[in-house]
């Protein structure tokens, strides 16, 4: 059984264009919600269905979709659209009427032309899912004369009688009352804009003081990182102790130049600072030992020694090693931003 028209059915719900390879393609098209006046029926929002027969390139879809839906592979779904496409053709060769279930119907037209009819009791648009068509009747209003003249002069005489009978009098302590209310009320008013006033001046000073208690903490921070300094907590092996006095002389030379080598890059990768410069040079000379441009860069504004690792032009390179070294060398490894 080929249900080649069932998987299109199921497409349309998803995609606004389903390609029948060999045959055509069948279009949607979104229509909002709409009212016919003359008849009053309500229409809810749907998805209008259109053929072009001149779409007929497999893109892929519908082959793939009947793959997955009946576990086969791939060339056996394009035979099996194929022998229905064929199937199609031959029937419309000999003149009959096709119908597609829940898409719509074929025949060819008295000029030879192939003609598509959508069915419309199928909503294909998934948000408008459960709402259906409905006419309403008609709403009659009936208008009511109104005798304004008459009434307002039946109210009038009203009242004069209620007041030859019964006379209003205003009585001075009542004049009183109301003085003493537009008192009050100006009290009122009076306190709510002093309390306002007073809440903007608190809110005003209280973001002053969150402001320079922000300036404070970025400062700290600074300061710390800055006098940031490494220990040296493992002693040289006395083997390399004694070489180094053996070879001092050498050794000075080779470190001061080595140390004042060109730097070149305002990107640095920061190993230590240190209050003492021969530490500072101990700990180029073992980061040297380990394969890296280590040198000395200066003295900073606390009067620390800055050791590092190596120093680079591109921010991108510098942001890299500063990642490697981190795992591989020292947590503690920091990246700083200076033009030397």
């Amino acid at each position: 059984m080929n249900n080649t028209a069932k998987y299109i059915s199921e497409l349309l719900y998803r995609y606004e264009c389903i390609i029948l390879p060999g045959f055509g393609a069948f279009l949607t098209k979104r229509q909002p919600a709409m009212i016919q006046e003359a008849t009053h029926a309500f229409f809810p929002p749907q998805k209008l269905i259109s053929f072009n027969s001149q779409l007929q390139n497999n893109d892929g879809l519908l082959a793939n979709y009947i793959a997955t839906a009946e576990n086969i592979s791939y060339t056996d779904a394009v035979a099996k659209i194929q022998r229905y496409v064929l199937s199609l053709n031959n029937k419309m060769a000999s003149g009959k009427r096709i119908e597609l279930e829940n898409i719509g119907a074929f025949f060819t037209s008295v000029e030879n032309t192939l003609q598509f009819e959508p069915f419309q009791d199928i909503n294909y648009l998934t948000e408008a899912f459960g709402l259906n068509s409905f006419i309403s009747p008609s709403i009659i209003r009936e208008e009511k004369v109104v005798t304004t003249h008459i009434t307002r002069e039946v109210y009038k005489e009203q009242v004069e009688a209620i007041e030859e009978t019964t006379p209003i009098v205003f009585t001075p302590e009542k004049r009183g009352y109301r003085r003493y209310m537009n008192y009050a009320a100006i009290a009122i008013f009076g306190l709510g804009l002093l309390g306002s006033l007073g809440l903007y001046q608190v809110n005003t000073s209280t973001n002053l003081e969150n402001d320079r208690l922000s300036i404070k903490a970025d400062k700290e921070i600074e300061n710390r990182i800055q006098q940031a300094t490494f220990e040296i907590t493992s002693p040289l092996p006395a083997i390399n102790l004694t070489i180094v006095k053996t070879e001092e002389p050498s050794s000075s030379v080779n470190t001061e130049t080595e140390v004042n080598a060109a730097i070149s890059g305002k990107y640095h990768v920061v190993a230590g600072a240190f209050r003492i410069k021969k530490n500072a040079t101990k700990k180029v000379l073992k980061l040297k030992a380990k394969g890296f441009e280590a040198r000395l860069i200066g003295v900073n504004k606390y009067g620390l020694h800055q050791v590092v690792y190596d120093s680079y032009e591109n921010r991108l390179e510098a942001l890299k090693a500063l990642q490697n070294i981190k795992k591989q060398q020292d947590r503690r490894a920091w990246l700083l931003i200076h033009e030397l």
